[in-house]
């Protein structure tokens, strides 16, 4: 053993990078859970993590005149912590950290109270072994040995190498790899995960530029595409005009609990019967990126998609927005307010709001908040309805009001007696208890209608209810599966992305639109109902009730889906025998799916809008 400990202090840096290669390796492969079907694929495993870790570890002593033990093992235990946050982060929202999502940590959702859902017992190996560095580290300074200096210019430039063969390996994987910067997955398989960490360090330092660089003549490619963007109008062109609008935005809710029973009970009977006498759209999948629910206002305010690292109320809020209040402002002066039980500062509201049009922010202070009336985020979505109506009640008519309910937020905490359901019975607890919180959240809007009618402010008021973002991620969706009785395949997956959207308004038939449709759609189609027809059009929403089936929904990451195809996971299928199909048949989604995007982040990150009277 003695002899061991002295060639490890002996090799000490050898050491440390070879346990550091290992876990990363397989960590990327298992924990990730990552593409590796073909020799490249390995062969890409295996390089990608070499010339980047040694040249971060070497961060240690190659400015330093003497090689520091301590120094490379801060490094080592700095790597192993970055990668153990990437794998916690994956786990839930299966992505990758960002330089935008390290800077606003307080508004990562999920997170915080829940780090225990999320761990593993078997994520100690990637730290037990520190120990053992530490009491190398301790027994050679004990006796004053010092490991010798490595050769520092052969040293870097032999990273420099590795690390261009590393691009050069990814390019060759995928040419286009470096110019989607928003699929982080495929940036991930193909770089490696410290390779694409300062791939993102990078571009968040180039994107301040593209605000001072902009000027008016940069609006034209953008404003150029969106005129030719088809703009049908149907039969519900203004059929809500003039009415309040109601927005309720229901937290981390997907459309497979629409109608769904567990053993013999509705999950959502309220929502259930609401559907009968609303418009229903059964095939609106969310489509927010690490911004979660404010990423879903963002869309449905603007019409624009949400940015690829991190939330655009966070980088972008001093922006000048067209939005929803703004154009009924400007359309039948109308006032604005938003209702949320959590703290203003939350994703950076209280600087947002202003800036997309609301006049008025109730949050946590405006609300009597206890310990038996709130649970995990805030307060309970019962209370904070039965409270709201008061607020509510001083608003200006005609007004919009936004909601954004909490309770059923990750990990679905709920006490007894607040359960108005049992559990599911999966094999996963996540998902048991999210039945409960979805079904108690059904319950909240109920109460909320009850008491608008009590009121007398239910019927001249028109209500879009929808899900913000997906609940239950791919971690835990073994137990989804399980419940629904289906395989586990990638349509099925893309499937439970779909959330629901429910468009009530009171004295109107009932209606159901297969169409299938995006979160960000929602935007033109209240426009649509509020009878509000833009002279320019300023954003990438579709009416859905004219919306063509063949347009495709666009995902942040550079997937998409549409009515004969689907791109997932960076390979087409087929939506109707859900296999794998030729590639060029995604091809013309996917032209569309990149200039979209293009075309909406030099919109954000330039502050386009500025430019436009």
């Amino acid at each position: 053993m003695k002899n061991f400990i002295n060639w490890v202090g002996k090799h000490y840096l050898a050491a440390l990078f070879v346990m550091l290669w290992v876990k990363v390796v397989v960590v990327t492969w298992v924990g990730f859970n990552l593409t590796v079907e073909t020799w490249l694929d390995f062969l890409v495993l295996l390089v990608n993590p070499i010339g980047i870790s040694l040249l971060l570890m070497g961060l240690a002593f190659i400015f330093k005149k003497s090689f520091s033990m301590i120094g490379v093992l801060i490094a080592y235990v700095l790597l192993i912590g970055l990668l153990y946050a990437n794998l916690l982060y994956y786990r839930f929202y299966i992505d990758f950290v960002t330089v935008s999502v390290l800077m606003q940590l307080n508004n990562v959702g999920g997170l915080g109270p829940s780090t225990l859902e999320l761990i593993s017992p078997l994520d100690l190996l990637l730290f037990l072994d520190i120990i053992f560095f530490v009491y190398v580290w301790r027994k050679t300074k004990q006796t004053k040995w010092q490991p010798a200096m490595p050769h520092k210019k052969k040293y870097v430039g032999l990273t420099m190498v590795l690390i261009m063969m590393t691009v050069s390996l990814a390019l060759l994987r995928n040419p286009y790899v470096l110019q989607a910067n928003y699929d982080r997955e495929q940036l991930v398989e193909s770089l490696g995960l410290y390779n694409y960490q300062v791939f993102n360090i990078i571009n968040s330092l180039q994107s301040p530029m593209m605000k001072v660089l902009a000027s008016d003549k940069s609006v034209e490619p953008v404003t150029n595409y969106l005129q030719g963007m088809s703009d049908t109008k149907s039969d519900y062109f203004g059929l809500a005009e003039g009415k309040n609008l109601v927005l309720i935005s229901l937290e981390s809710t997907q459309n497979f609990v629409i109608n769904r029973k567990v053993n013999g009970e509705e999950i959502t009977p309220f929502l259930n019967s609401l559907i009968e006498d609303s418009y229903y759209f059964s095939n609106i999948y969310e489509q927010a990126a690490q911004g979660k629910t404010s990423d879903a206002e963002f869309m449905i305010h603007t019409g624009l998609y949400p940015l690829s690292s991190g939330s655009v109320f966070v980088r972008r809020p001093e922006n000048e927005f067209i939005s929803l209040p703004k154009l009924l402002k400007a359309k039948n002066n109308y006032s604005a307010a938003t209702f949320h039980g959590n703290s203003i500062n939350f994703w950076n509201r209280k600087q947002m709001y202003p800036s997309l049009g609301y006049n008025q922010y109730f949050s946590q202070e405006d609300y009597h908040i206890t310990e038996e009336n709130s649970v995990n985020y805030g307060i309970k979505d019962i209370p904070f309805f039965e409270q709201s109506i008061t607020h509510l009640s001083t608003l200006t008519e005609p007004y919009m009001a936004s909601f954004l309910t909490l309770t059923n937020h990750f990990p679905f905490l709920l006490e007894s007696e607040d359960q108005r359901m049992p559990p599911a019975d999966t094999s996963v607890d996540v998902v048991n208890r999210y039945v409960t919180t979805v079904n108690y959240e059904d319950a909240a809007i109920e109460r909320f209608f009850d008491l608008l009618k009590k009121e007398g402010m239910y019927e001249d008021t028109i209500f879009v209810i929808y899900g913000d973002h997906y609940g239950i991620s791919q971690e835990f969706e073994e137990g989804v599966h399980e419940l629904l009785d289906q395989p586990e395949t990638p349509i099925n997956h893309l499937q439970l992305q779909q959330i629901p959207l429910i468009i009530h308004i009171p004295g109107e038939e009932g209606a159901i639109f297969e169409t299938i449709g995006g979160e960000i759609d929602i935007h033109a189609t209240i426009l649509e109902l509020m009878g509000i027809d833009e002279e320019q059009r300023t954003n990438f929403s579709e009416n859905l009730f004219t919306r063509d089936p063949n347009k495709p929904v666009v995902f942040r990451d550079g997937s998409m889906v549409a009515s004969e195809y689907a791109y997932l996971n960076n390979a087409c299928y087929s939506m109707n025998t859900e296999s794998l199909t030729e590639e060029e048949n995604c091809e013309t989604y996917l032209e569309t799916v990149r200039k979209e995007l293009k075309l909406s982040d030099e919109i954000i990150l330039g502050d386009l809008f500025r430019f436009i009277e």
